[in-house]
């Protein structure tokens, strides 16, 4: 197993309730991996997404 940093995209880039929109594409995007919430005082501040690569 690889395990890459696919993407990290940091509250500047997500505005508002950009960042469900976000959430919902990167869950569409990465087959297997993770996907990370960091949260400060209730809010959304960055969403970290790591995809691993599957080697048969």
């Amino acid at each position: 197993m690889n395990d890459l940093n696919y993407k990290t995209h940091k509250a500047k880039e997500i505005k508002g309730e950009d960042y469900k929109e976000k959430i919902s594409k990167l869950l569409k995007e990465i087959r297997y991996g993770s996907i990370t919430l960091v949260i400060q005082d209730g809010v959304v501040i960055q969403i970290d997404a790591s995809q691993k690569i599957r080697l048969k």
